[in-house]
């Protein structure tokens, strides 16, 4: 809400009533013709939800219950599939996208992004981990053990990211989405790790991972959760108005009465008791709450009371549309119903962001920009001057600061594989490795070293090198430190191209697929939200929707595998070095030995985008085609990496900022990035193979786990507050 619509809603109030100017008249009214709409939309789905089903009992026999029309409700039958069944599933249906939705729209308001999903505070990872712990640890087996570990998990997640948020003085948005998205990735890693020991356990969550609402029978699980659901509805009402003032910022709100650090709790706590609720019922049913916050947005624009009520409402009919299909699409089973939602939410929310709507509700596509460096900080010591090497006509630039760093990082990753060469679970002095690795001394030893660990050292080396440099170029395009290639799509798209790969050829190692579904993923995100030019929002929610889509194909397919294949895919899905060699690695290394130089001359062009476009410009460097160029970069080395480990999460995102830390401000750090990817992959690579004895955890599991505390130390700590 803005000033003007303030003023405008008091005088509307004031006597003599002053007319409403017909913009805000003309907002008001679609507001509530969409509120009818999807009331009466709503009405229709509940009627279809009760009427279709796997017994042969039609709309009258369900009406005929409903009104007990000469004693229906005595046939024991009808009473089963009516009254036990698909009564508790609707209303579960209707409560469950209710809250979503709800959730949804409170979580974009209170951090003033349309782009804010359900899982931000944590919950869905927390649920995820407290299903897996129950199922790997305490041999639970019910849905009552489901729902109550689940519950605990997401509670347990979103209390984590509040302490956090809150830890140093009010919990602003920026540190809401930080702490969630650590707190999900740590808990996320820590479920891998219980998986990959634990195959029945993997068996159990791979099912209950794609959402359901098939193990609805019965009113017990909706009577429990029934007070946790209305306590989260009814502190979402409460908070509407403080958020509205919220809306025009922290110092208005203050002069208004309210307390912001209050209110962003409050919200957390209502979004926390919809989600966990939600999640423990019908799994996690991702998208639903971002995709319902942004129709309702699209509907009733920001006001958060109208949002908040559509968005219930809009959460509630996708939900329970999506539950109707599922139950006919592929009968005589049931398809998932996350597939189905992300089957709806995905081209409905591409339509509406390339509609006309996104300028009028202020979602244009210009990405705000934002500061590469620590500029104006006063612990921030001006550079030294950079080396100017001469000989006869020629001179080269060596920039000082950053030559130092490149040579610190290229001795640390000498170190760092040298202490992979020789960990490992077999014994190994450091004597005999270094033998091994010249081809002499015992051949078991030789065969070890050379064939299995440097083999493998070199992939990760590949991997993280590709991994490090697609991330710096991806951030430096969108001047932005949280930004990774998976945000177009890349790892989703190369993923699900490489599992097709499989699936065709019933052979693992197409390294080749991964660039494949990469470029096809940024493609057609590319061409669907409208070419190059397009930035921001648009590319943003393209590349969502398009995520959506490729993980529910992913999804899919590993839940329709038999269990052995499906854990081994899962092992590489996860990120994973196992079985990698130099056959593997050679033609990656070759790319880079193709792209490293390419990305090192377009990395002065590069910088210069951190600034205007018109600046750019003056300064004789095509914008256009910078972007062009790096976004091309980017998507080969991210889809190369995907190629060889699978989508290794955090080093994409950890290792350009731990390189500008080291080069400075002032530079692009392209070959420190790269270095740093290397020495991140094989350090996570030797600390999977032994941590545990007997057991290898996977490099991307393990860069999960750890990628959580080092975002919250890099971004939200003394030095890190300006991202």
């Amino acid at each position: 809400m803005t000033l003007s619509q303030v003023g405008t809603a008091e005088a509307a109030d004031a006597d003599p009533p002053v007319p409403a100017p017909p913009a805000a008249e003309r907002s008001r009214r679609t507001s509530w013709a969409a509120v009818g709409g999807i009331l009466a939309a709503l009405l229709a789905l509940t009627a279809l939800s009760l009427s279709v089903g796997a017994g042969e009992v039609g709309p009258g026999r369900v009406l005929d219950y409903l009104l007990d029309t000469d004693g229906a409700r005595a046939d024991s039958r009808l009473a089963l599939v009516v009254g036990d069944l698909r009564l508790p599933r609707t209303l579960t249906a209707l409560l469950v996208g209710a809250a979503l939705g709800v959730a949804g729209a409170q979580l974009q308001s209170v951090t003033r992004n349309p782009l804010a999903e359900t899982g931000l505070l944590g919950v869905n990872a927390g649920a995820s981990l407290g299903v897996v712990l129950g199922v790997a640890v305490l041999g639970v087996q019910t849905s009552y053990g489901y729902l109550a570990f689940a519950f605990g998990g997401a509670v347990l997640a979103s209390g984590l990211v509040l302490a956090i948020a809150g830890s140093r003085g009010g919990g602003s948005p920026m540190r809401l989405v930080l702490g969630g998205s650590a707190v999900g990735a740590t808990f996320g890693g820590l479920t891998g790790v219980l998986i990959v020991n634990s195959p029945e356990a993997y068996d159990r969550y791979r099912v209950w991972v794609l959402g359901s609402l098939a193990g609805v029978e019965g009113w017990t699980t909706l009577r429990q959760l029934a007070p946790v659901l209305g306590a989260g509805f009814v502190v979402a009402l409460l908070t509407t108005r403080p958020l509205s003032a919220l809306a025009l910022g922290d110092d208005l709100a203050r002069g208004l009465g309210h307390r912001p650090g209050a209110t962003r709790a409050a919200v957390a706590l209502a979004v926390t008791l919809l989600t966990a609720s939600a999640v423990a019922l019908a799994g996690p049913i991702s998208f639903l709450g971002l995709l319902a916050g942004f129709l309702a947005r699209a509907a009733a624009g920001p006001r958060v009371g109208r949002l908040t009520l559509l968005a219930g409402l809009v959460g509630a009919a996708v939900l329970t549309g999506a539950d109707v299909l599922a139950r006919v699409v592929a009968r005589p089973f049931e398809a998932p119903v996350s597939v189905i939602v992300a089957l709806i939410g995905a081209p409905t929310l591409i339509a509406i962001v390339r509609s006309r709507r996104m300028t009028a509700l202020g979602m244009t596509d210009t990405a705000p920009a934002e500061s590469s460096g620590r500029h104006g900080h006063p612990e921030e010591k001006a550079p030294r001057p950079d080396l100017v090497i001469r000989r006869g006509a020629l001179s080269v630039l060596l920039p000082r600061r950053s030559a130092l760093a490149a040579l610190g990082l290229a001795a640390a990753l000498l170190a760092a594989v040298v202490v992979s060469a020789h960990a490992g679970q077999s014994e190994l002095g450091l004597g005999r490795t270094f033998q091994a690795v010249f081809g002499y001394g015992e051949r078991l030893d030789v065969l070890l070293v050379q064939k299995f660990r440097l083999g493998r050292i070199v992939a990760g080396l590949a991997a993280g090198a590709a991994l490090g440099l697609a991330g710096c170029l991806t951030q430096t395009l969108a001047r932005n430190r949280l930004a990774t290639p998976e945000l177009l799509g890349v790892n989703d798209g190369a993923t699900a191209a490489v599992l097709i790969s499989v699936t065709a050829s019933g052979a693992f190692g197409a390294w080749w697929a991964g660039p494949i579904g990469a470029l096809v993923a940024v493609a057609v995100v590319t061409l669907v939200s409208g070419g190059l030019g397009a930035r921001g929002y648009r590319v943003l929610v393209v590349g969502l929707a398009m995520s959506a889509l490729a993980s529910a194909v992913i999804q899919v397919a590993m839940a329709r595998r038999s269990l052995s294949s499906a854990s081994s895919l899962y092992v590489w899905t996860s990120g994973s070095l196992n079985g990698r060699d130099y056959e593997v690695a050679t033609p990656v290394l070759i790319g880079l030995a193709v792209l490293v130089p390419l990305a090192l001359v377009v990395a002065r062009r590069l910088a210069v985008l951190r600034f205007d476009d018109n600046v750019a410009s003056s300064l004789g460097v095509d914008p256009g085609r910078v972007r062009l160029v790096c976004l091309l970069l980017a998507v080969a080395l991210a889809g190369l990496a995907v190629g060889i480990c699978g989508p290794v999460g955090f080093v994409a995102l950890a290792a350009p900022v731990v390189a500008g830390r080291l080069a400075g401000p002032a530079r692009v750090p392209v070959l420190g990035s790269a270095l740093v990817g290397a020495v991140l992959i094989v350090l996570a690579d030797t600390l999977g193979r032994v941590l545990i004895a007997g057991v290898e955890i996977p490099v991307g599991i393990v860069t999960t786990v750890l990628g959580g505390p080092f975002l919250l130390w890099v971004l939200l700590g003394r030095k890190g507050n300006t991202v």
